[in-house]
Protein backbone atom coordinates (compact mmCIF):
# COMPACT_ATOMS: atom_id res chain seq x y z
CA UNK A 1 0.00 0.00 0.00
CA UNK A 2 2.90 2.28 -0.28
CA UNK A 3 3.18 4.97 2.36
CA UNK A 4 -0.09 4.17 4.06
CA UNK A 5 -3.47 2.56 3.63
CA UNK A 6 -4.92 5.82 2.33
CA UNK A 7 -2.20 6.44 -0.24
CA UNK A 8 -4.30 5.23 -3.19
CA UNK A 9 -6.69 8.09 -4.00
CA UNK A 10 -9.65 7.09 -6.13
CA UNK A 11 -9.91 3.65 -4.52
CA UNK A 12 -12.73 3.03 -2.11
CA UNK A 13 -11.30 -0.04 -0.35
CA UNK A 14 -8.44 1.69 1.46
CA UNK A 15 -9.03 3.95 4.46
CA UNK A 16 -7.34 7.19 5.36
CA UNK A 17 -4.64 6.53 7.94
CA UNK A 18 -4.42 9.01 10.80
CA UNK A 19 -2.25 9.24 13.90
CA UNK A 20 -4.70 7.17 15.95
CA UNK A 21 -5.15 4.29 13.46
CA UNK A 22 -1.55 4.17 12.21
CA UNK A 23 -0.62 1.31 14.60
CA UNK A 24 -3.58 -0.73 13.34
CA UNK A 25 -2.68 -0.29 9.67
CA UNK A 26 1.05 -0.79 10.25
CA UNK A 27 0.27 -4.10 12.01
CA UNK A 28 -2.09 -5.14 9.20
CA UNK A 29 0.68 -4.44 6.65
CA UNK A 30 2.78 -6.93 8.67
CA UNK A 31 -0.02 -9.52 8.67
CA UNK A 32 -1.24 -8.90 12.24
CA UNK A 33 -4.77 -8.00 13.30
CA UNK A 34 -5.16 -5.62 16.23
CA UNK A 35 -8.17 -4.92 18.46
CA UNK A 36 -8.56 -2.46 21.31
CA UNK A 37 -8.92 -3.83 24.87
CA UNK A 38 -10.27 -1.85 27.81
CA UNK A 39 -8.28 -1.80 31.04
CA UNK A 40 -11.41 -0.79 32.93
CA UNK A 41 -13.89 -3.55 32.02
CA UNK A 42 -11.53 -5.91 30.17
CA UNK A 43 -13.62 -6.13 26.99
CA UNK A 44 -12.19 -5.97 23.49
CA UNK A 45 -13.77 -3.83 20.77
CA UNK A 46 -13.46 -3.17 17.07
CA UNK A 47 -13.54 -0.77 15.12
CA UNK A 48 -10.71 1.10 16.88
CA UNK A 49 -11.86 3.88 19.20
CA UNK A 50 -10.05 6.00 21.75
CA UNK A 51 -12.54 5.01 24.46
CA UNK A 52 -14.36 1.82 25.49
CA UNK A 53 -17.86 1.60 23.95
CA UNK A 54 -19.03 -0.48 26.92
CA UNK A 55 -17.90 1.49 29.99
CA UNK A 56 -16.59 4.71 28.34
CA UNK A 57 -13.14 4.30 29.91
CA UNK A 58 -10.25 5.91 28.08
CA UNK A 59 -7.94 3.19 29.45
CA UNK A 60 -7.78 1.24 26.17
CA UNK A 61 -4.74 -0.30 24.49
CA UNK A 62 -3.93 -2.12 21.26
CA UNK A 63 -3.77 -5.91 21.51
CA UNK A 64 -2.76 -8.46 18.87
CA UNK A 65 -5.80 -10.59 18.05
CA UNK A 66 -5.61 -14.31 17.31
CA UNK A 67 -6.92 -13.72 13.79
CA UNK A 68 -9.57 -16.40 14.34
CA UNK A 69 -13.25 -15.68 13.76
CA UNK A 70 -16.65 -17.23 13.13
CA UNK A 71 -18.88 -16.28 10.21
CA UNK A 72 -21.95 -14.42 11.51
CA UNK A 73 -23.58 -13.36 8.22
CA UNK A 74 -22.68 -12.49 4.63
CA UNK A 75 -23.91 -11.17 1.31
CA UNK A 76 -22.53 -11.99 -2.12
CA UNK A 77 -22.03 -8.77 -4.08
CA UNK A 78 -22.45 -9.25 -7.82
CA UNK A 79 -22.27 -5.61 -8.91
CA UNK A 80 -20.23 -2.69 -7.61
CA UNK A 81 -19.13 0.14 -9.86
CA UNK A 82 -16.61 1.68 -7.45
CA UNK A 83 -12.91 0.96 -8.06
CA UNK A 84 -11.49 -1.63 -7.46
CA UNK A 85 -14.61 -3.62 -6.54
CA UNK A 86 -15.82 -3.98 -10.13
CA UNK A 87 -12.85 -6.23 -10.95
CA UNK A 88 -13.53 -8.38 -7.84
CA UNK A 89 -17.19 -9.22 -8.36
CA UNK A 90 -18.64 -11.42 -7.19
CA UNK A 91 -17.21 -11.04 -3.69
CA UNK A 92 -18.42 -11.89 -0.21
CA UNK A 93 -19.09 -8.97 2.13
CA UNK A 94 -19.36 -10.41 5.63
CA UNK A 95 -19.69 -9.84 9.34
CA UNK A 96 -17.55 -12.09 11.53
CA UNK A 97 -17.29 -12.61 15.27
CA UNK A 98 -13.65 -12.38 16.30
CA UNK A 99 -12.60 -14.95 18.92
CA UNK A 100 -11.72 -12.00 21.19
CA UNK A 101 -15.38 -10.93 21.18
CA UNK A 102 -15.92 -8.02 18.78
CA UNK A 103 -17.94 -8.27 15.61
CA UNK A 104 -16.16 -7.02 12.46
CA UNK A 105 -17.21 -6.16 8.91
CA UNK A 106 -14.87 -7.72 6.36
CA UNK A 107 -14.64 -9.80 3.21
CA UNK A 108 -14.45 -13.59 3.02
CA UNK A 109 -12.10 -14.95 0.35
CA UNK A 110 -10.99 -18.35 -0.94
CA UNK A 111 -14.38 -20.05 -0.59
CA UNK A 112 -17.15 -20.77 -3.11
CA UNK A 113 -20.50 -19.10 -2.47
CA UNK A 114 -22.08 -22.50 -1.78
CA UNK A 115 -19.41 -23.28 0.81
CA UNK A 116 -20.41 -20.49 3.20
CA UNK A 117 -22.14 -21.46 6.47
CA UNK A 118 -23.13 -19.47 9.53
CA UNK A 119 -20.75 -20.47 12.30
CA UNK A 120 -17.94 -21.62 10.01
CA UNK A 121 -14.45 -21.04 11.34
CA UNK A 122 -12.39 -18.35 9.62
CA UNK A 123 -8.87 -16.99 9.90
CA UNK A 124 -7.45 -13.61 9.01
CA UNK A 125 -5.59 -13.10 5.77
CA UNK A 126 -4.37 -9.79 4.44
CA UNK A 127 -4.80 -8.31 0.97
CA UNK A 128 -2.62 -5.26 0.38
CA UNK A 129 -2.54 -4.61 4.13
CA UNK A 130 -6.31 -4.88 4.61
CA UNK A 131 -7.67 -7.72 6.78
CA UNK A 132 -9.93 -10.22 5.01
CA UNK A 133 -10.89 -13.70 6.20
CA UNK A 134 -10.69 -17.18 4.67
CA UNK A 135 -11.88 -20.59 5.88
CA UNK A 136 -9.86 -21.94 8.80
CA UNK A 137 -7.55 -24.83 8.08
CA UNK A 138 -9.45 -27.91 9.23
CA UNK A 139 -12.73 -25.96 9.22
CA UNK A 140 -12.99 -25.80 13.03
CA UNK A 141 -15.79 -23.65 14.37
CA UNK A 142 -15.91 -21.59 17.50
CA UNK A 143 -18.98 -21.38 19.66
CA UNK A 144 -19.54 -18.21 21.65
CA UNK A 145 -22.41 -16.14 22.91
CA UNK A 146 -23.12 -13.53 20.22
CA UNK A 147 -24.88 -11.32 22.80
CA UNK A 148 -21.38 -10.16 23.84
CA UNK A 149 -20.68 -8.72 20.38
CA UNK A 150 -21.06 -4.98 20.32
CA UNK A 151 -17.76 -4.33 18.54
Amino acid sequence: MGTGAGADKGRFDVPEVDAFTRDYWDAAAEGRLLVRRCGGCGRAHHYPREFCPYCWSEDVVWETASGLATLYTWSVVHRNDLPPFGERTPYVAAVVDLDEGPRMMTEVVDVAEGGLRVGMGLEAAFREGVPVFRPRVGGRTAVRDSRDSMG
